[in-house]
């Protein structure tokens, strides 16, 4: 065994503990602990709204170069970047950060635009970091704009071994743009998201008016915006407290609308949730409530959300007011949620305080100012180096030949032209560096061109720095550029959280006019495949099927319209335009959409119109009238409308205008009976319409006897057969008919 190495015995025979008060070791360490955890975990700084991991992020991306313009870069490797020179802590901390960083439903302004999976509003984790990619954002860029310029100060690195930024430029008001939230020791900050574009308008007022009280702040930021929408229901007062006094909350509801649903039936459907909620866990706590019968209104809920959020919440029964059920869900869901306010930050990067709105835009003004004048002094360095350089280039045109002469014949060539025309050490370095190329004479106009053009901007600059004024309408100016950058006419910068009192009842009203309606082309393929493309379309030749598969119809139709589908089954199944997939890709076949038999076919589909009458006629020419609003289907089951037995099924299902009905079979015989003779069923089997021997029906068309019966040819020629011409064809319901008309197509149909 080796030789035990003891610890060195003291002269006097002590163990060398040292004494020390607990409670005073407990207090150091728990404040340096605390001190920690305030400045460089959880609260965000005033001036660009960051805390220390995402502004550590953004400096990498900056260093790694993936501005907007520039390809993605794997997370991986972003992440690895931050954590080994700036950020010594977990990788899942930081890859966390940066995914939130890029999400819509998260932030108002994304500074990360990501590629792949960056997780859902349903509370899914974004994909590992080996599959994720990301880059800046333009918002990102606007926060780092300047930073080469000694806009702001540095700090070494925690190894020592490199250094960053201790706060961003910050031309992008992000604190309150974006928001923040975090818990640190004995303090927390919770900031909601606000509209930029609103925030600029609210600076540039302070910047003319600095005494400005918050209320009138508040004609500029009426509110939070948050990326999920959402409506907020608290009267101004309330709000105006909250920014004078950095304290307080917002009471955020749900967007929901009410859908009819045909027959005087009805759904609540919701479009937008309170910023913050998991949209799955919401759904899962309304059905818990559901199955513990604490929602006795509420008949079903079901989540047919897409891209966009789309809960179907199905009342008990068609006498229940929308109002009042909404108003219980509020209450006992998370379809009504609390955001507070809590404007707690770091005040000039060192102290926590809780700020009011107008103290947050006064700070955040002042340190554009003061980027501004650090730029500017910056710029004025290079601008008199420069003007220091071109001086002495001056000087060598004027003697270039004495220079040639002093640089070939002088063994210290350097010293001899300080010497002899007083230059500096820089302009005697940058005449020795010069090119040969640099002797011509444009070179001397293009250097005299430059001295005067940066003599011109030197003046402009020690005038910026003079002058209050002019500092305060340059930040202006920035300001502006922002506000348009990011104004209400922009996809990014229109306002999406709405405001609106708490109504005592329902607030159907508001919302059915912050529904958008949209035209779309349903396409259905022969194989049963449905997709809505975005706008109507004319020309149905560019769209693509999947090998084997064709288009069977298309029709221009409104998201907000019902589309109805008959099937060979006789059943109909209602889908809403809004829930069909979107025009990417084949679409999905019908019965993933609705619970359709999988020995059924489509026979058409249509927009409802419920002042409309459908003729419903089957293979074996059994037919009957049917009002449309009858037919609507409530449930992914369908209707059963028509009754057929096998080998007979339905054929065709057609709008009624007209008072005849003419008929073909397979036979090509052809009969014309008025449609009076036809029953208004709401459901059945029908009557015959016309007898076949063997075979059944080809096509059918309802016209006015008195502007005649018209048909196409395969040439497109159209042909009108006049009420006198039919009268041979003129018979009763259900006789067998005569030979098709001499020119009648020979498909046998109507074209």
């Amino acid at each position: 065994m080796g030789k035990r190495h003891l610890p060195p015995e003291d002269n006097d025979g002590g163990d060398n503990i040292e004494p020390v008060d607990l409670k005073e070791a407990l207090e150091k360490r728990y404040l340096a602990y605390a001190l920690s955890t305030i400045m460089h975990r959880a609260l965000p700084d005033v001036r660009d709204g960051l805390k220390p991991v995402h502004r550590r992020i953004m400096h990498a991306m900056r260093l790694l170069r993936l501005n907007p313009d520039q390809g993605f870069a794997k997370c991986a490797r972003i992440v690895g970047e931050v954590m080994g020179k700036f950020h010594p802590h977990g990788d899942q901390s930081i890859y966390d950060a940066l995914v939130r960083l890029a999400q819509e439903f998260s932030m108002r302004y994304p500074l990360v635009d990501g590629q792949g999976n960056f997780g859902n509003i349903d509370g899914d984790n974004a994909a590992a970091m080996r599959y994720t990619e990301a880059r800046m954002t333009e918002v990102a860029t606007e926060l780092l704009a300047g930073i080469t310029e000694d806009a702001v100060d540095y700090r070494p690195t925690y190894n020592e071994e490199d250094e960053e930024p201790v706060v961003l430029p910050g031309a992008f008001p992000n604190l309150l743009a974006n928001g923040s939230s975090g818990i640190a020791v004995g303090m927390a900050t919770s900031i909601p998201p606000h509209n930029a574009a609103e925030l600029c308008e609210a600076a540039l007022h302070l910047i003319e008016h600095p005494d400005a009280p918050v209320a009138k702040l508040m004609d500029f930021v009426q509110g939070p915006d948050f990326p999920t929408g959402g409506i907020i229901v608290d009267s101004r007062a309330s709000i105006l407290e909250a920014y004078e006094t950095g304290r307080g909350g917002f009471r955020m509801r749900s967007k929901w609308s009410q859908e009819d649903q045909g027959r005087g039936t009805w759904s609540i459907v919701v479009t937008e949730i309170p910023y913050g909620v998991q949209k799955a866990r919401l759904i899962e706590k309304i059905a818990e409530l559901l199955m513990a019968r604490k929602l006795p209104l509420l008949e079903d809920i079901r989540d047919e959300s897409a891209e966009d959020i789309r809960i179907v919440l199905v009342p008990k029964s068609r006498t229940v007011d929308p109002g009042i059920l909404m108003e219980s869900l509020f209450k006992l869901t998370e379809l009504e949620s609390r955001f507070p306010l809590n404007m707690n930050v770091l005040s000039r990067g060192k102290v926590p305080n809780v700020l009011s709105l107008k103290g947050v835009l006064k700070e955040w003004l002042d340190h554009r100012r003061d980027v501004l004048i650090r730029r500017s002094r910056y710029r004025l360095g290079e601008i008199e180096k420069r003007l220091e350089i071109l001086a002495g280039y001056l000087i060598a045109y004027l003697n270039i030949d004495e220079v040639i002469r002093i640089i070939r014949e002088e063994d210290e060539p350097k010293q001899v032209m300080m010497a002899r025309w007083s230059l500096t050490d820089n302009q005697a370095e940058a005449i020795l560096n010069m090119r040969l190329r640099a002797l011509r004479k444009l070179e001397e106009i293009e250097i005299r061109k430059e001295y005067d053009g940066l003599t011109e901007e030197k003046k402009q600059i020690e005038a910026l720095l003079a002058s209050d004024v002019k500092q305060w309408a340059t930040i202006k100016w920035e300001v502006t550029k922002v506000r348009d950058q990011f104004g209400p006419e922009t996809e990014l910068g229109k306002r999406r959280t709405q405001f609106a009192d708490a109504p005592e009842h329902d607030l159907t009203d508001i919302a059915h006019a912050m529904i958008e309606r949209e035209p779309v082309t349903v396409v259905v393929s022969e194989k049963g495949w449905l997709r809505a493309m975005k706008g109507h379309l004319t020309d149905h030749s560019q769209l693509a099927f999947k090998e084997g598969d064709s288009l069977k119809l298309a029709f221009h139709a409104q998201t907000t319209d019902k589309i109805l589908v008959f099937t060979t089954g006789g059943k109909f199944y209602t889908i809403g335009a809004d829930r069909l997939p979107g025009g990417r890709g084949h679409g999905e076949p019908i019965r993933i959409i609705v619970d359709m038999e999988n020995d059924q076919d489509i026979v058409t589909a249509f927009v409802h119109d419920p002042k409309r009458k459908l003729l419903l006629v089957s293979y074996d020419a059994n037919g009957f009238v049917v009002s449309e609003d009858e037919v609507v289907a409530n449930t992914r089951k369908g209707k059963q409308v028509m009754n057929v037995k096998a080998p007979d099924e339905a054929k065709r299902c057609i709008p009624i205008a007209g008072d005849h009905l003419a008929i073909v079979g397979e036979n090509r015989k052809m009969l014309v009976f008025p449609l009076a003779e036809i029953p208004e069923m709401a459901r059945g089997k029908g009557v015959r319409l016309q007898k076949y021997k063997d075979g059944g029906v080809l096509d059918l068309k309802t016209f006015t006897l008195e502007t005649g019966l018209t048909w196409q040819d395969s040439a497109d020629r159209t042909f009108t057969k006049s009420r006198e011409e039919l009268a041979e064809w003129i018979g009763a319901r259900a006789a067998a008919g005569r030979m098709v008309p001499k020119g009648f197509p020979r498909t046998g149909k109507f074209g």
